[in-house]
C-alpha cells in the first residue's frame, strides 16, 4: 500500500450503522502510528486492492498470528452494492494464500453486519465462534469466520 492510498482510505466515508469503520484523519493516523499510519505496518501487513484502471477499490490487511493469517479487509465506500464483493474478498484471499500457504485464514466481523457475512459466506468463510470484543463504540458481538475452500 502506497502512503497516497492510505491517505485515501482515511478520507473515505461510510454511512451508519457503518461509519464505525472510518478511520482517523490521516494525520491522525500518521502521529499515532497507527494500522497504515505506521510505515511498518503498511509495508509488511496492508495492501492496496486496485481495479482495472489502478483506481482504489479497497484494501486488504494480513495481519500474522501462530498459524493464521487474520484478514482485515475494506472496500470503497462508492462501490459497495454493485455485487463485486465475492471476488473482491476472493482476490485477498488468493493472496493471502500466496503470502503465506500454510496458514488457515480467518477474519470478523460484527454480527450485525449480515451484507458482510454473506459476501464472505459466498467467498468461501463459514462461522467458526461468537464472542464480544471492544470497538471503536463499545464492546461489539462478533463472528470468527474461517476460510474453508470444501
Amino acid at each position: 500500500m502506497r502512503e497516497h492510498d492510505a491517505e485515501a482510505i482515511c478520507s473515505w466515508q461510510y454511512e451508519p450503522p457503518y461509519n464505525l469503520y472510518n478511520f482517523l484523519s490521516w494525520e491522525q493516523m500518521k502521529a499515532l502510528e497507527v494500522e497504515f499510519g505506521d510505515p511498518a505496518i503498511r509495508e509488511s501487513q496492508f495492501a492496496a486492492v486496485l481495479g482495472a484502471e489502478d483506481e482504489l477499490e479497497g484494501f486488504a490487511q494480513f495481519f500474522p498470528l501462530e498459524g493464521v493469517t487474520r484478514l482485515g479487509l475494506g472496500m470503497h465506500p462508492g462501490r459497495l452494492g454493485f455485487g463485486r464483493g465475492r471476488l473482491f474478498v476472493q482476490t485477498i484471499v488468493e493472496e493471502a494464500l500466496r503470502r503465506r500457504p500454510e496458514d488457515e485464514i480467518d477474519l470478523e466481523v460484527l454480527c450485525w453486519n449480515s451484507r458482510a457475512i454473506r459476501t464472505y459466506e459466498h467467498a468461501g468463510f463459514r462461522i467458526t465462534d461468537t464472542y464480544e470484543r471492544p470497538t471503536p463504540s463499545g464492546t461489539g458481538l462478533f463472528h470468527c469466520m474461517v476460510y474453508d475452500p470444501e
